[in-house]
């Protein structure tokens, strides 16, 4: 859960060499890490701590807790972007947004105010104020969801109303994000699938003997400014016997390994120092550079939303010719 205060961060030296790490993988409680990412004064509690409240089948929860401080005009501020602010979170997956207005958190039945209020009795709603630390004139926007849509959207709200609320400030904060986990659990399978790619090397070798795989962190790493992501490598396997074990994990069989890996493994047997790498994204730093807020201004041959390139006029119609020599026949579908 995040409380946006009205405190301006103190500046900090934005040399990446001193640019502070946050571990992913790690729990965490209150804590100032997340403020490196968004840039944003916020304090920060336990994503998931509101789980034992709702009476529904085990899900990630969490919110945005809107200081009274920041609201120097509450009815104009947000009460009329919520609707554009819901919206906003559907294209992340999110089902809606839910909030509590705390008029008085002292009056349950009439000083708290919420759509979804009649769905809830007043000792969920004291659970929900006493979880996330509310007061009097705060709002409380939360969702909930699978992992993934609660990160995305709540991320998404909180830089939102970063902007809304003034709350950005005006530099270059830095941040490498480490401790990815090695694996992650297929949507509708449960079956293990590197979050990162198949090559990443893990923190510590001998792990990969833990009964759960997905406790396994990895040597991938991203480097984020100012809330976006600007670079993102790993440290790559040079074992073949640790290539193997992590193919193994992931529920190859020996006869695959050897079809689309093969190559592959033999080359690491023969020996490979250890490396790795990181990818800038150029197109992201200029557009952070020049204030921009669409990427595609700052692309040379940018896409619409089709996908369509409207200076190439891409994609076109390709001659018989073309297709012959590729070895490539197409068939209409019958209408």
């Amino acid at each position: 859960v995040y409380k946006i205060n009205d405190f301006k961060l103190q500046k900090r030296l934005g040399f990446v060499t001193n640019a502070p790490r946050w571990a992913i993988a790690h729990k965490f409680s209150a804590s100032n890490s997340i403020t490196e990412i968004l840039n944003i004064d916020i304090q920060v509690g336990r994503t998931g701590a509101l789980t034992p409240v709702a009476k529904v089948k085990p899900v990630n929860i969490g919110g945005v807790v809107v200081s009274n401080a920041t609201l120097h005009n509450e009815e104009e501020i947000l009460r009329k972007d919520i609707d554009v602010l819901t919206e906003m979170l559907k294209e992340f997956g999110a089902k809606g947004l839910a909030y509590l207005k705390c008029d008085d958190i002292n009056d349950i039945s009439e000083g708290i105010n919420s759509p979804i209020k009649k769905f809830l009795d007043d000792e969920i709603v004291k659970k929900i104020i006493g979880k996330t630390n509310a007061e009097s004139g705060d709002i409380i926007f939360f969702s909930a969801d699978n992992k993934d849509v609660v990160n995305l959207s709540m991320s998404c709200l909180i830089k939102e109303l970063g902007k809304q609320l003034n709350l950005l400030s005006d530099e270059w904060k830095f941040l490498w994000i480490t401790d990815y986990p090695l694996f992650e659990r297929q949507s509708g399978t449960n079956a293990p699938t590197p979050l990162h790619h198949p090559f990443t090397a893990p923190v510590n070798v001998h792990d990969l003997d833990k009964n759960n795989i997905f406790e396994i962190k990895s040597r991938a790493y991203d480097l984020v400014l100012n809330g976006a992501e600007i670079g993102g490598g790993s440290i790559r396997i040079h074992s073949s016997k640790l290539q193997s074990k992590v193919f193994e994990l992931l529920g190859l069989s020996k006869e695959e390994v050897d079809n689309k890996f093969g190559f592959f493994v033999n080359a690491l047997s023969m020996g490979c120092p250890p490396h790795g790498g990181i990818a800038f994204g150029i197109d992201r730093i200029v557009m952070m550079l020049l204030k921009t807020d669409s990427i595609r201004d700052v692309i040379a041959f940018p896409k619409t939303q089709s996908a369509s390139c409207l200076m190439t006029d891409a994609p076109s119609n390709v001659s018989n010719e073309q297709l012959s020599e590729l070895g490539i026949k197409t068939i209409k579908n019958p209408k």
